[in-house]
């Protein structure tokens, strides 16, 4: 049987404190799971909507330092709109939106430095 779908990306972070209040408080997502159930690694899970692929505020991986993650596109409706919304909250964005021939684009970071793409297509 072929892989199905994508269910929890991680990313690499060095406080899950403040990865989850970007995450949650300025990104909007939800927060889906935080515990310690397992000795020595605290789960921080979050998404963007119920039943879509999630996050996991990681700081266990030794070869994914925080920082590190680079690429994740993260879809919205209307691009102009959230990337002034997000701008106003602080968030950094490396340029403006951006059209190209696939999409309508702006990359942005988290407090960690993972580059973050906003697209609207």
């Amino acid at each position: 049987m072929p892989v199905q779908d994508v269910i929890v990306v991680s990313v690499p972070v060095a406080d899950q404190d403040k990865a989850k209040a970007f995450y949650v408080d300025t990104l909007g997502f939800h927060l889906v799971r935080d515990d310690d159930s397992v000795p020595g690694i605290r789960w921080v899970q979050v998404t963007p909507r119920p039943g879509a692929t999630a996050l996991t505020l990681v700081t266990w991986f030794g070869t994914m330092p925080a920082g590190s993650l680079r690429g994740l596109v993260l879809a919205c409706a209307d691009l102009d709109a959230e990337y002034e919304r997000l701008r106003a909250a602080g968030v950094r964005f490396d340029s403006p939106p951006r059209r190209q021939p696939w999409a309508a684009e702006a990359v942005f970071r988290d407090p960690d430095g993972n580059m973050l793409v906003l697209q609207q297509a």
